[in-house]
C-alpha cells in the first residue's frame, strides 16, 4: 500500500495547526455553536428576534453546513436532483445553465478555478479553493457539494489515500466509519470499497497506537469515498445546496415587491424553480415613508446575491395618485382591494414590455385582512393574468424561517412605518361584482397609463 500521509497531512494543516490544536479549536467552536444554540431556543418565539447563525448574516449562504475537519480540495463535488429526471435533450440544457450559474457565482466572490467540467450524474469544480464547495452550495438547482481528493479508482488506491486522511482526522479512542458508493463498472462492490478503506484506515491507527473503533451508526468521524469510472474521490464533509432548478430555465416573472417579509421570500422560492424575477415596486407615496421604499430596494439588492451572473432590472411605478382617487372615489373599506387590483394592472404592463410570463406576489392566504378566500378572488376577478402565489399555504414561522436563511430577515425587520391609506375597518369579505361597480366610477384605462409613463427603471 502507497503511503502517501505526508502529503494528507499538509493538507489537512493548510491552517497551520497541529492535531492537538485543531482539535481544541473544534472543542472551543462546539461549544461555541451550543451557546448560540441555546440562545436561538430562547429567542425562538420572539417575531423581533434576529437571527444568531453568522451565514445567514449579509450572504446567500443559507443553509447550514457541516464544520467538520477541512481539507485542501483538488476538486469540488456537485450533486443536482430534478436535472437528472429530465429526458436527455433538457438535461443537456440545464446542465450547461447550471454550470454557467456556478462559473458566475465564483467570480462573484473571486474564487478561482481552473474547469468546471460534467460527468453523467456530476458536475466537478476543478480549484483549491475549499470556499468553492460553500459558494456552489447556493446556486440553484445544486443539492449538495463536497471538497475532495483524487485517486485513481481502483481499491489500493482509494484505501492509500483514506489512511493518510485517517492518520491525521482520527484522534484517540474516536470511532470511525467508512461510507462507500460507486458509479461505472468495477470489479468490485461498494461493500468491498467499504471493506478495504476500513481495512486500510483501522491498520494506520493501530500503528500509531490509537486504539480504532468502529462505529456504522453514530460514528466520531466519518470518511466518504465515491467510486467512479476514471477516478475516485474521498472527501470529509457535505454542503446541502438549495435545490430547486437552474436560476433562468423557466424564463422571467414580475414580483410585486414591498419589502415586507413575504415578497422577498415569494421572489426567492420562484427564484429556486428557475424562474428570474422582475421586481416591481409600487411606491404608495405620500400614503408610506421613504423608508419602505429603501427597504423594498434592500430586499432586492439582497436577491440579487442570489443571481450572480445576471442583473434584475427593477421598475418603480408611482402608485400614489391612483390611490388618492380610490380614496376620494370609492366606498372607503374596499381601498386595499382596489389598490392590489391597480397594482396587478401596473405590473402586467411590466409583463407585457419584459415577455415575462407571469406576475408574482406574497400573499399567504389568511394572513392579513385583505387576503382572505374571498378578498383574493375579487382581486383578480374579471382580469385575465396569470398570478403566481408561492406563499399560498405557508405560516409566519415559515416565512420567518426562510427569510433568516435567505438573508433578508433582518431586512424586512427594520421599521418603516405603515401604509396610510389603510382603512379603519377594510373589507374581508369582498363580492367581487361590487368590486367591479367601484371601478366603474374611474377611468381605469388612463390610471394606469399615467402611472406606467411616470415609471423609472433602475439597476439597483
Amino acid at each position: 500500500m502507497i503511503d502517501n500521509s505526508s502529503e494528507i497531512e499538509v493538507k489537512l494543516k493548510a491552517d497551520g495547526l497541529t492535531s492537538r490544536e485543531r482539535e481544541n479549536r473544534n472543542i472551543r467552536e462546539s461549544r461555541e455553536r451550543e451557546r448560540n444554540t441555546d440562545q436561538r431556543g430562547r429567542d425562538k418565539d420572539s417575531k423581533l428576534t434576529k437571527g444568531n447563525n453568522p451565514a445567514n448574516q449579509g450572504s446567500p449562504s443559507s443553509y447550514p453546513f457541516s464544520s467538520g475537519p477541512k481539507i485542501q480540495p483538488e476538486v469540488i463535488i456537485v450533486r443536482y436532483g430534478e436535472l437528472a429526471l429530465k429526458s436527455t435533450g433538457v438535461r443537456n440544457w440545464y446542465e450547461k445553465i447550471l454550470i454557467k450559474n456556478i462559473a458566475a457565482m465564483l467570480d462573484s466572490k473571486g474564487i478561482s478555478y481552473s474547469q468546471i467540467k460534467r460527468e453523467w450524474g456530476r458536475i466537478f469544480i476543478v480549484t483549491k479553493d475549499a470556499r468553492a464547495a460553500k459558494a456552489a452550495a447556493d446556486v440553484f438547482g445544486i443539492v449538495s457539494t463536497s471538497p475532495a481528493l483524487k485517486a485513481e479508482p481502483t481499491l489500493e488506491n482509494a484505501a492509500s489515500l483514506c489512511a493518510a486522511l485517517a492518520k491525521a482526522l482520527i484522534l484517540e479512542d474516536e470511532s470511525f466509519a467508512i461510507r462507500a458508493r460507486r458509479s461505472g463498472n468495477h470489479p468490485f462492490s461498494s461493500i468491498d470499497i467499504g471493506r478495504a478503506c476500513g481495512s486500510a484506515v483501522w491498520d494506520i491507527l493501530e500503528k500509531e497506537g490509537k486504539r480504532p473503533r468502529v462505529n456504522l451508526s453514530s460514528p466520531d468521524k466519518e470518511i466518504f469515498v465515491e467510486m467512479r469510472q476514471n477516478l475516485a474521490y474521498v472527501y470529509l464533509e457535505t454542503f446541502k445546496g438549495v435545490g430547486g432548478l437552474p436560476l433562468g430555465t423557466q424564463g422571467s416573472m414580475v414580483v410585486l415587491m414591498s419589502g415586507g417579509l413575504d415578497s422577498p421570500v415569494a421572489a426567492w422560492l420562484m427564484m429556486k424553480r428557475g424562474v428570474m424575477i422582475i421586481p416591481v415596486y409600487c411606491n404608495t407615496s405620500p400614503y408610506a415613508e421613504n423608508a419602505a421604499r429603501e427597504r423594498a430596494f434592500d430586499c432586492i439588492r439582497q436577491l440579487q446575491k442570489w443571481a450572480a451572473g445576471y442583473q434584475f432590472k427593477t421598475y418603480e411605478i408611482p402608485h400614489g395618485p391612483n390611490l388618492q382617487t380610490f380614496i376620494s372615489v370609492c366606498n372607503r373599506k374596499n381601498t386595499c382591494l382596489l389598490c392590489k387590483r391597480m397594482m396587478y394592472r401596473e405590473a402586467y404592463e411590466v409583463m407585457k414590455k419584459e415577455g415575462a410570463s407571469g406576475i408574482i406576489t406574497g400573499s399567504s392566504l389568511g394572513q392579513v385582512a385583505s387576503q382572505t378566500a374571498a378578498n383574493m378572488y375579487a382581486e383578480i376577478y374579471q382580469l385575465a393574468i396569470p398570478i403566481y402565489h408561492p406563499l399560498i399555504a405557508f405560516d409566519k414561522t415559515e416565512i420567518i424561517d426562510i427569510a433568516r436563511k435567505i438573508g433578508t430577515y433582518d431586512i424586512s425587520s427594520q421599521p418603516a412605518g405603515s401604509c396610510t391609506a389603510v382603512p379603519e375597518q377594510p373589507e374581508v369579505r369582498a363580492n367581487h361584482d361590487l368590486i367591479v361597480i367601484e371601478e366603474r366610477k374611474m377611468d381605469i384605462e388612463t390610471m394606469v397609463s399615467n402611472a406606467m409613463k411616470a415609471a423609472k427603471v433602475l439597476k439597483l
